[in-house]
């Protein structure tokens, strides 16, 4: 297993598994990740991990950054070995275009394709939840086509609704909570993503495959 360790301010690691977002990057992660929260490690404050890397979080009370790390590495050919557990699958109804979806036209323009050809395409793949960040629940998926690509909004919408579904670059990804926007939206779901009243608060995770449902 890769993994370049750096230091990331004075109570923090930042582990580095490949230069690539993909599968295999991502499934090394989530190894990772799960290994070490198995442990429960007083010392930890979090775990945060991300497309191509994972940050640790200590408490530089209980430990230091060389003694971390000389643990990470003493442990290394473990965590090879770990098995991860089959991923769950969700499928989530989307309402696409018209109102729900106000940058469908440009995808479309930006493609050549037209509306029912991107809804084909965006709902034909199964996507891998590569990270849950930004806010509580909003999943980065991919990879997406590469022929509904397309690019960022230039200037960031002050306000979304929740539930939208939006397109950028090689990623799509579902706004958890109404909030500022500069992806491409071009649908909207009413499945909730986030819930801080019942653990595990956030419907997708790390690792999980979601399919789009148009409805």
């Amino acid at each position: 297993m890769y993994m370049d360790y750096s230091r990331y301010g004075e109570s923090g690691i930042r582990i580095l598994f490949g230069n690539t977002i993909d599968l295999e990057t991502s499934k090394e992660i989530r190894k990772f990740y799960l290994f070490l929260k198995s442990l429960q490690r007083p010392d930890v404050i979090d775990i945060i991990p991300s497309f191509r890397s994972c940050l640790i979080h200590f408490n530089n009370r209980r430990t230091s950054y060389d003694d971390f790390i000389s643990f990470l590495m003493d442990k290394a050919g473990e965590i090879a070995l770990i098995k991860v557990p089959e991923p769950r699958s969700h499928e989530i109804p989307v309402q696409y275009g018209g109102e729900y979806g106000p940058d469908m036209e440009f995808v479309c323009s930006y493609s050549g394709l037209n509306e029912e050809e991107v809804i084909e395409i965006h709902t034909s793949t199964v996507y891998t939840v590569f990270a849950v960040g930004f806010m509580p629940g909003f999943p980065y998926m991919g990879t997406l086509d590469k022929r509904i690509f397309v690019p960022r909004l230039e200037t960031p919408r002050l306000k979304v609704p929740e539930g939208s579904v939006g397109l950028a670059q090689l990623q799509t990804g579902i706004y958890s909570f109404e909030s500022p926007a500069g992806w491409r939206i071009i649908g909207k779901t009413s499945i909730q993503l986030f819930n801080p009243m019942e653990e595990p608060y956030s419907l997708l995770r790390m690792g999980d495959l979601v399919r789009f449902i148009p409805v």
